[in-house]
C-alpha cells in the first residue's frame, strides 16, 4: 500500500482557489446532509502558555474520506530555530479500509479553506451591492480573506487597519499590486469599519474586543475569523444585538468562537442564532433578507472543511503526479 507525502512546496502548486471555494460549500451542504462524522476537536496547550497544538478530525461519507489535522500555535521563538511559529499536518485516510493515503504539509490548506469559508458567508450573506470591504489585521489570513471575497464581490475600496505598522505598509503595497484594487491604510480600527459593507476580522484574537457596535452600519455583513478559543475575541459582544447570527458550526462557535463571547455576555442564547451556514446554502434557512440587517458569520474552523480540500489536492497531486510515494506495508 501506498502513501502520498506531499510537502509545503508541493502543496501549494497544487492550490486553486476557485476549486477550493467550490470544494468547501459542497463540503459545508454535506455537512448540514447529515453527510459528516464530526467530532470536537482536542487542544493540548503547555501549561501556563499560549502553545499548542489543537486537533481535529472527521469523517465525509460524500467524498469517502477520514481526516485527522494537527496545528500548532504559539510558538513564538521557532523563527530562531529556522520554524515557523505555527505548524500544520494532515493525514487523509480512505473510509473503506482505513489505509493512510496522503500526509501533507498542512499550511497552505489551513488558511485558503478559511478564507474560502469568509467569502461564501460574504456570497450568501453581504448585500448584493456590497462594494466595500474593511480587513482588520494584515497578516496572511487577511490577504487570503481578500483574495476570496474578491471572487465573490465587485469590490471598489478595501480599507486595512493593523496594530503593526510595519504589517500594514507591506500589506497595502503588495496587495495593491496584486490586485490593482484601491488600497488604504487606516489609523484606527473606527476609521476601517465606518461605512464599510463588509468588516472582516483577523487578528490573533488577544488583544480584546476591536469592533464597536456603533461603528456598523445597517446592511453591514461581518465575518468573524481570528477567535477560535474561548480567551479570544475581535467584536465587543452587543455587535451580536439584533444581528442575525450565523455559524458554521453551531456547538463549535458556542463553545470556542466569536459567539461563545456573546452567549456568555447574555447578549445572545443559543436558540437566537439563525443557522448553519450549510443551511443557508441548502435553502434549508433564510440568508439575508433586508438590506439594513446587520449579518454576523462566525468560524471557528471545521474539519470537514479540511477533508474535501485536502481529498481535492491529493487527487490534483495524483493526477500531476506530484509527491513521493512511501510503503508502509510491503
Amino acid at each position: 500500500m501506498e502513501t502520498l507525502l506531499l510537502n509545503k512546496e508541493e502543496v501549494g502548486s497544487l492550490v486553486d482557489l476557485d476549486a477550493i471555494l467550490e470544494a468547501v460549500e459542497v463540503g459545508y451542504r454535506s455537512f448540514n446532509s447529515g453527510l459528516v462524522v464530526q467530532p470536537d476537536f482536542m487542544a493540548i496547550e503547555l501549561p501556563g502558555t499560549h502553545k499548542g497544538i489543537d486537533f481535529k478530525g472527521g469523517l465525509d461519507m460524500n467524498g469517502g474520506y477520514m481526516t485527522l489535522k494537527a496545528s500548532s500555535g504559539g510558538y513564538d521563538n521557532n523563527p530562531k530555530l529556522g520554524l515557523p511559529i505555527g505548524m500544520n499536518t494532515v493525514m487523509l485516510f480512505e473510509d473503506k479500509t482505513s489505509a493512510l493515503k496522503c500526509i501533507m504539509d498542512g499550511t497552505w490548506i489551513t488558511g485558503c479553506r478559511t478564507g474560502a469559508a469568509g467569502a461564501i458567508s460574504v456570497k450568501y450573506l453581504a448585500r448584493a451591492e456590497a462594494e466595500k470591504l474593511c480587513i482588520i489585521g494584515a497578516g496572511n489570513q487577511a490577504r487570503r480573506q481578500l483574495r476570496a471575497i474578491m471572487r465573490v464581490r465587485k469590490l471598489t475600496e478595501v480599507r486595512v487597519c493593523s496594530a503593526s505598522p510595519q504589517f500594514l505598509d507591506t500589506y497595502v503595497k503588495e496587495m495593491s499590486e496584486e490586485t490593482g484594487l484601491q488600497i488604504y491604510k487606516c489609523a484606527t480600527a473606527e476609521e476601517a469599519v465606518r461605512g464599510a459593507d463588509i468588516v472582516v476580522t483577523t487578528t490573533r484574537g488577544r488583544s480584546g474586543p476591536i469592533v464597536k457596535k456603533e461603528w456598523v452600519q445597517p446592511g453591514t455583513h461581518i465575518v468573524a475569523i481570528g477567535a477560535d478559543m474561548p480567551d479570544k475575541q475581535e467584536l465587543y459582544a452587543d455587535v451580536f444585538a439584533g444581528a442575525k447570527v450565523v455559524n458554521d458550526s453551531i456547538p463549535l462557535c458556542v463553545k470556542s468562537g466569536e459567539t461563545h463571547n456573546a452567549v456568555k455576555a447574555g447578549i445572545i442564547r443559543t436558540k437566537d442564532i439563525h443557522a448553519e451556514i450549510g443551511e443557508i446554502i441548502l435553502g434549508k434557512k433564510s440568508g439575508r433578507e433586508s438590506e439594513d440587517e446587520v449579518t454576523i458569520f462566525d468560524t471557528v474552523g471545521m474539519a470537514i472543511q479540511d477533508n474535501v480540500t485536502v481529498a481535492m489536492l491529493y487527487k490534483a497531486a495524483l493526477e500531476q503526479g506530484l509527491g513521493t510515494r512511501y510503503e508502509f506495508f510491503k
